[in-house]
């Protein structure tokens, strides 16, 4: 028997900058907590730090992941063309993203359905493996949940900048080492995907 499953539908944005700080912005205008945005912030010295709009969105992305320090401040995405820009708290981050790849025309033909599919998550995690080291589509995901993604689209992101605490963090770099905040990381190359986040609760949740 499964636990309720949530789905969240949007978009993860990853980059790596020069002074070794790495970003993840999650874009969500579809989720069981209305629109929202949140940044997982991980420093040179492997510090995880969670960007989070409110203390209930918090909880539940700190009960999916693993930080170590959170802090609840407003979080705004503004996306115009090709330009996001994404202002958390202490953070200032504009990107631009540039033409999809082939992967990303290959991803952008998956079906809404298997998106969903843990089974269709199950079935990419090893190519997915193999082609972007690092990154996972499905895992365990906190005590007790599951957690898989169904990419739906792919863009490169070619160049960014952000700020950080009042120091400029240098200018884009690949997201290296991989993150640790869950199971799998997000690429190597900085990317904006489009994305179907499912995260299934364990029993004690339902």
């Amino acid at each position: 028997m499964t636990g309720e499953r949530l789905r969240f539908d949007g978009w993860i944005a990853g980059v790596g900058t020069a002074s070794g700080t790495r970003l993840v912005v999650g874009h969500w205008p579809r989720s069981p907590f209305g629109a929202f945005s949140d940044v997982m912030v991980e420093h040179r010295d492997g510090e995880r730090v969670l960007l989070a709009p409110s203390r209930r969105i918090a909880d539940f992305v700190a009960a999916t992941y693993r930080f170590d320090r959170i802090e609840v401040v407003p979080v705004t995405v503004t996306a115009a063309g090709d330009t996001w820009l994404v202002e958390a708290g202490p953070l200032r981050l504009r990107l631009r993203t540039g033409r999809r790849s082939a992967l990303g025309v290959l991803l952008s033909a998956v079906p809404a359905p298997f998106a969903r599919s843990p089974v269709w998550a199950a079935l990419c995690d090893v190519p997915a493996r193999l082609l972007m080291p690092g990154v996972r589509t499905l895992g365990r995901a906190g005590p007790g949940r599951r957690e898989w993604y169904g990419a739906r689209g792919l863009r490169p992101v070619v160049a960014a900048d952000a700020v950080l605490d009042g120091a400029d963090l240098g200018p884009l770099s690949p997201l290296d080492p991989p993150v640790a905040f869950g199971f799998g990381s997000a690429p190597r190359d900085p990317s904006l995907v489009r994305v179907t986040t499912t995260v299934e609760l364990g029993s004690a949740e339902r």
